[in-house]
């Protein structure tokens, strides 16, 4: 809808109760989901049995709570773990790519171009059943040719962290790309003419300007690391991040210790999210 053009007061209500509509329909399953966490029952759902902290807090017995649950806290530090390596080689990354791709020009610029750009369109599953298929595929011929095992080309973190890299890292790209296109290059002429060293340029010119898109991205990636779960699925091994220990025990039984690491996750990525879209729309003077 246009605001500055006239709308009758009938599409102006319809479109009000769309809107309205639209959040309820967001919002309403998050809000039971964290509802139920505070319900006094084993199970996330109907009757309501009393208001209760036990699945946060209570250390032992059957509401035994979030913060008590070796297995959930252990699952939370691998993800902690992976994304923080995912999110630092991402954006580690997506500078080197912004530069390549948008001050320089060679042959072949568009083509692998729209190469880096290909692990946006392939899904998820596709993605981690190409890695793993691949990586074994080699473990396993190596075994059979010199006998050796190589642990780290089986599912585990590694596999893990490669598989989330190869599209994030495109994410954070067209980030910092967006933010180097607008950047004005007469200012790093004028700094090199005045002595300046081309890294004194890129540490004190261009990195201050690039900084809100570098931290924007990083929180981007670390939350998407975090969050992934087709492809983490396909790749996990023994130490199961908390998307895929989450998905266990949803399979096994769910108990609202799962209502309150959700959450938990809706309150920390909303946080960080908030965060991220704050410092992207600052003006560059800031």
């Amino acid at each position: 809808m246009i605001p500055s053009i006239p709308q009758s007061q009938y599409f102006q209500k319809t479109y009000a109760a769309y809107i309205t509509l639209f959040f309820i329909f967001l919002m309403a399953p998050l809000i039971v989901v964290g509802m139920f966490s505070f319900n006094d029952s084993l199970f996330p759902s109907l009757p309501w049995e009393g208001f209760t902290l036990n699945w946060y807090f209570a250390a032992s017995g059957e509401h035994r709570g979030l913060f008590y649950d070796n297995g959930v806290l252990q699952s939370i530090g691998t993800s902690l773990i992976i994304a923080f390596i995912v999110s630092v080689l991402s954006v580690f990354l997506a500078v080197s790519n912004a530069f390549l791709f948008e001050r320089h020009e060679f042959r072949g610029k568009q083509f692998l171009y729209s190469l880096m750009l290909l692990p946006l369109v392939i899904p998820g599953v596709i993605l981690g059943i190409s890695i793993l298929a691949f990586s074994s595929t080699v473990a396993n011929g190596i075994e059979d040719a010199w006998g050796f095992d190589l642990e780290f080309l089986r599912p585990g973190l590694l596999l893990i962290i490669l598989g989330q890299f190869a599209f994030i890292s495109t994410i954070c790209t067209l980030v910092v790309s967006a933010r180097l296109r607008k950047f004005d290059v007469q200012l790093e002429e004028a700094a090199l003419d005045l002595g300046a060293t081309p890294f004194d340029v890129f540490r004190t010119v261009t990195l201050p300007w690039l900084k809100p898109a570098l931290i924007g991205s990083g929180i981007v990636a670390f939350l998407m690391s975090f969050e992934n779960f087709n492809t983490t699925l396909i790749l996990a091994g023994s130490d199961s991040p908390l998307t895929i220990t989450m998905f266990d025990r949803m399979r096994e039984g769910s108990t609202p210790v799962l209502n309150a690491v959700s959450l938990l996750l809706m309150v920390v990525s909303g946080s960080l999210a908030l965060i991220s879209v704050f410092i992207q729309g600052k003006k560059p003077s800031e």
